[in-house]
C-alpha cells in the first residue's frame, strides 16, 4: 500500500488546487463565522486609520502580525469546531472542553491585539481629539 504522501498529485495543477482550497475555506469563514467578519471588518477599520495617522513600518508590521494571528486562530478554531462537531455530534463534556479553548485562544490573541492597537492608536486618537478644542 502506497503511503498518502506518494498518492497526491504534484505540480503546479496541485498548487492552484490548494489555492483555491484555501481561498475557499476563508469565503467560508466570512459568510459563516461572524466572529471572522467582525476580525475582517477591524483589520479593515485599523487599515484605514494606520494610513490616516501614518503609523510607521514598526507598527504596520505589529498590526499586520496580530491580523494575521487573530484571523489564524478563527480559522483553526473553525476547523477543530467542524471536526469536532463531525466526531462527536452528541453533547460530551471533552468535546466542549475542546470547542471551548479553541474559541479562548482566539479571545486571548484579540485581547492582545486589541493591546497592541490600543498602544500604537490611543495616543494619537488622543492628539487628534486634543487638537479640535
Amino acid at each position: 500500500m502506497e503511503s498518502k504522501g506518494r498518492r497526491k498529485r504534484l505540480g503546479f495543477k496541485r498548487f492552484l488546487d490548494s489555492f483555491r482550497y484555501s481561498v475557499e475555506g476563508l469565503n467560508y469563514a466570512y459568510k459563516n463565522e461572524q466572529s471572522m467578519l467582525i476580525h475582517m471588518v477591524v483589520t479593515l477599520l485599523v487599515i484605514i486609520f494606520g494610513f490616516a495617522f501614518h503609523i510607521s513600518a514598526t507598527e504596520w508590521l505589529f498590526c499586520v502580525t496580530m491580523f494575521g494571528f487573530v484571523m489564524g486562530a478563527e480559522l483553526l478554531n473553525t476547523a477543530i469546531e467542524a471536526a469536532v462537531d463531525m466526531a462527536m455530534p452528541d453533547i460530551h463534556p471533552l468535546a466542549k472542553i475542546a470547542k471551548d479553548t479553541a474559541s479562548a485562544a482566539v479571545f486571548v490573541l484579540s485581547i492582545a491585539a486589541f493591546i497592541v492597537g490600543a498602544i500604537i492608536f490611543f495616543p494619537r486618537f488622543y492628539q487628534f481629539f486634543i487638537g479640535l478644542f
